[in-house]
């Protein structure tokens, strides 16, 4: 049996870590960076060809080309293993469709591998540094296990938060949106003039969906459906009823103007009481600075002059 040393170890992941950042370089280089044939000939194809399509969705999306060729068998076993920990794929989807995010599900689950990797290869290295300067060699077998979990789990917890961001800037953005469609409406506007006012006038989180929105109907696709479909894939349950309402006054040709106007209303009454909710909830975190900081430093300040004049006197 081969004994391997701290510094053997660090310096093997350092090795790798070089390695892979001289690989990730050297595929950039416009001599091995070369297109395929299959790639230059998929823009051509996107009409007749779902293989072409897959291709230039891929190409767009995957930052180190041969590192996600090199890597599609660990992230087969990776996608197996630990897709059905963090809530699936569908769960994965609604999250980066809700932070407006355009990967694929492959591609979130290719850099989820890498944070797993990079997790774990940042933990060896510093484990590797406590062994040469400590003797340990415990920290050298459990470091890898913490710091790849470690890594699996913030690259998902940074996506939920870019979902939950998001989600709650379209909430707030809601009621102004609405009134100023019902604004539109109101002045005579069409349904499709007054989307296409707001999507371009707009800079919020709600406007590029909206603009995605009548994207869908420039190709052909119907208000009612493309409404619908935003509502399902976002998810949001504040905008879904917004949605359903609309999808209904359309199908049965009902005046939009005052829906939107009563549904605008609803919309900040909604904000209003999540806000008293959320202040609510954080009352006893509030509580906390002013009793274990503020209140100690007051009573500090009161005491400490009379203390220190005592300590004198005596």
């Amino acid at each position: 049996m081969v004994h391997v040393s701290g510094t053997l170890a660090l310096a093997a992941a350092l090795g790798a870590l070089l390695g892979l950042g001289l690989w990730s370089l050297a595929s950039r280089l416009p001599s091995l960076a070369r297109p395929r044939l299959a790639a230059r000939l998929a823009p051509f194809l996107l009409d007749v060809s779902p293989e072409a399509r897959r291709i230039v969705d891929r190409a767009s999306a995957d930052p180190v080309p041969v590192l996600g060729v090199l890597a599609a068998p660990a992230l087969d076993l990776f996608q197996h293993t630990f897709g059905g920990l963090l809530g699936g794929t569908g769960r994965t989807a609604l999250l980066l469709r809700r932070a407006g995010n355009d990967l694929t599900i492959e591609a979130y689950r290719l850099r989820q591998l890498l944070w797993t990797l990079g997790g774990a290869a940042a933990a060896e290295a510093l484990a590797a540094l406590h062994g040469v300067t400590a003797g340990a060699v415990a920290p050298l077998v459990a470091a890898p296990l913490v710091g790849a979990g470690a890594g699996l789990l913030l690259r998902d917890r940074l996506l939920v938060r870019a979902a939950g961001r998001r989600t709650a800037q379209m909430e707030s953005e809601l009621p102004t949106v609405l009134e100023f469609l019902a604004l539109c409406l109101a002045a005579g506007e069409g349904v499709h003039d007054a989307l296409r006012r707001v999507a371009d006038v707009g800079s919020g989180r709600l406007a590029a969906e909206l603009r995605r929105v009548l994207d869908e109907v420039g190709v052909g696709v119907p208000l009612a459906t493309a409404l619908a479909r935003l509502a399902d894939d976002l998810r949001v349950p504040s905008l879904t009823r917004c949605l359903a309402h609309v999808v209904g006054a359309l199908d049965r040709g009902s005046p939009l103007a005052e829906l939107l106007r009563v549904q605008a209303v609803d919309a900040r009454e909604e904000s209003r009481r999540a806000l008293l909710e959320s202040s609510g909830k954080k009352e006893i975190t509030m509580l906390l600075p002013l009793v274990f900081l503020i209140l100690p430093v007051t009573v500090a300040f009161a005491v400490w002059p009379g203390f220190v004049v005592l300590q004198t006197q005596l």
